[in-house]
């Protein structure tokens, strides 16, 4: 009788949840997926017969649409479950909720509000737990603009990121998945919306193992000189309040192109989506040539199907396991 494979449970729920070989190694077999699936070689006997939970808290676009095709091409089922679909919109708690859906499905993707929801899920959960965005973190875009980039320069190396605007989950996840694969970050923000000082030290203490720095700044300007990628992101998140204040001190970090013509004059714009061309940025820029926006977007689907495969079977590369 054959052995049944007993695997440590792994929850996906900020950047660092993985070690900085298993960000490499997973970012490398999305490589390997994304190039199956562009030479028409199916993979659809990957996940078969496996179910993915997808709970929104909050809507989306790439994120729903990339774990649920990802889901179907290889070969598995995603169920998209709002909170009015499920009794959390009726007081069930979200222990019930974890421990409930883990005798139906194989994993649990959430898209959450608060990131204490999502850590609540994976306690109590008996099957892995993605976090699909959370107020403190992003790390299913995160690693998959860590694909991008490397697409574009080759690898991470010696290359340089920054992040202009508010410091929320976005920034968060790009200074963790830049440290881990040895991308440096640096952060130019107003005084008023810094990052977390805990996410940051985690970033800097990866860094020194890989060869990353993290840098926090106040000027925009000093902030992309000659550097590879200018990355930014909505300077208001889906329920969050900003003040007045804030957002008349964001004006400094819209991207324009007369801050783009400070970085590397091969420098990639990047920006998750969705977007609000004319504030962040402007839209000569987002939709100029030095703009990889749906490169990035498409790679979400790559990077969740290696996550999904590498949690859910043996035919990713093990690191997980």
């Amino acid at each position: 009788m054959a052995v049944p494979v007993v695997r440590k449970q792994f929850h996906l729920l900020t950047d660092d949840d993985l070690s900085p070989e298993q960000a490499v190694a997973l970012i490398d077999f999305a490589a390997q997926l994304k190039a199956q699936h562009r030479a028409g070689e199916p993979h659809h006997h990957l996940l078969r017969g496996k179910t993915l939970a997808m709970i929104f808290q909050k809507p989306s676009t790439r994120t729903r649409v990339a774990f649920e095709a990802g889901m179907a091409q290889l070969g598995g089922h995603a169920l998209y479950l709002s909170t009015n679909d499920l009794q959390l919109g009726r007081g069930e708690t979200i222990a019930d909720t974890a421990r409930v859906l883990s005798r139906y499905v194989d994993a649990i993707m959430a898209r959450v509000f608060r990131h204490i929801d999502v850590v609540e899920l994976a306690t109590h959960a008996t099957v892995p737990v993605i976090n699909g965005l959370s107020d403190l973190a992003h790390p299913t875009q995160g690693l998959a603009d860590m694909l991008t980039i490397k697409e574009r320069f080759g690898g991470w190396s010696g290359r340089v990121l920054a992040y202009l605007g508010c410091a929320n989950n976005m920034a968060h996840s790009l200074a963790l998945s830049g440290a881990l694969v040895g991308l440096s970050v640096r952060i130019a923000t107003p005084p008023s919306c810094r990052p977390d000082p805990e996410i940051v030290e985690r970033a800097r203490t990866i860094g020194a193992r890989t060869g990353a720095t993290i840098e926090l700044l106040s000027d925009p300007f000093e902030a992309v000189r000659d550097v590879d990628i200018v990355y930014t992101d909505v300077w208001v998140s889906m329920g969050q309040n900003v003040p007045e204040e804030t957002l008349r001190e964001l004006e400094a970090y819209r991207v324009t192109p007369a801050l783009m013509a400070v970085a590397a004059p091969h420098a990639i714009f990047m920006h998750c989506l969705p977007m609000f061309r004319g504030q962040e940025v402007t839209a000569e820029v987002a939709d100029g040539p030095q703009s990889v926006i749906y490169d990035q977007a498409e790679n979400r689907l790559h990077l969740h199907k290696a996550l999904l495969v590498e949690l859910l079977s043996d035919a990713g590369p093990g690191v997980l396991r």
